[in-house]
């Protein structure tokens, strides 16, 4: 029995640029390839938790560059998606996604080695992008592979810094004991199967939960809409009421 060569493609099939070897793996390093381009735009989509601009809609949309995600009106969105409603939402999301900190964006961004833990690494020791150098990563702890990666990629897109609508500034890591308020849950849950499981997501983001309502408490989550002696009480005391609590952590993230 004979057996045919396999050849390794040299080519890209999305742009025709030239293949390279890493290891045992093919990578085309054209930075304008429309496959990585796609790629990188379902990345930040994914980590920026916009709802709706998945791989589909990106192609509908004809996106191969970040600063085009902001660019569109919503009418042209529904024309593109051929659907006010999705457009309205995909719209909403884009525009609460503009809120994000640096600490969600700069991993976003498809930079080699930076990812959640660097850019709270960063976030200890920069306020904002422009405060960042090769010092204040070794500050943070970063190697020197993913400073290097950082550094040129904050220089090599200066321009699309600029385009991009965010703050590009980081939020203050919580120290030890820090907490963003304290909750109260009432009734049975929508959102969450158990409690416990609410409990566990609520105290993750750093609020504080407690069984009843003590004069601390800040918020009461009321899904089930009943006007209890509780819900009263807390709305007659100033408490915020929340009646969806996925909707609640949608606002804070």
């Amino acid at each position: 029995m004979t057996f045919k060569k396999i050849e390794s493609p040299t080519e890209c099939p999305s742009c025709s640029g030239q293949l390279v070897w890493v290891k045992d793996q093919i990578y085309c390093r054209n930075e304008e390839c429309p496959a990585q381009s796609s790629k990188k735009v379902e990345h930040f989509s994914k980590t920026m938790k916009i709802k709706g601009l998945g791989p589909v809609a990106i192609s509908k949309l004809g996106i191969t560059y970040l600063p085009e995600i902001y660019a569109f009106s919503q009418q042209d969105m529904a024309e593109a998606l051929n659907s006010t409603k999705l457009a309205e939402k995909l719209n909403l999301e884009i525009g609460n996604s503009v809120k994000a900190s640096l600490n969600r964006l700069l991993p976003a961004f498809s930079i080699p080695l930076v990812g959640k833990s660097a850019s709270e690494k960063l976030a200890t020791v920069c306020t904002n992008i422009y405060n960042i150098n090769e010092e204040t990563c070794r500050q943070a702890g970063l190697g020197a592979k993913t400073t290097e990666n950082l550094m040129n990629w904050i220089e090599d897109n200066e321009l699309l810094i600029e385009e991009l609508p965010f703050s590009f500034k980081f939020d203050k890591p919580k120290t030890h004991g820090d907490i963003d308020g304290v909750v109260c849950i009432s009734g049975k849950l929508k959102s969450f199967k158990t409690k416990a499981e609410a409990t566990k997501a609520l105290e993750e983001v750093g609020y504080k939960v407690k069984s009843s309502l003590t004069q601390d408490v800040t918020i009461l989550i009321n899904e089930g809409g009943v006007e209890s002696a509780k819900t009263l009480k807390a709305r007659n005391s100033g408490v915020i009421i929340v009646e969806n609590l996925n909707d609640f952590f949608g606002e804070i993230k």
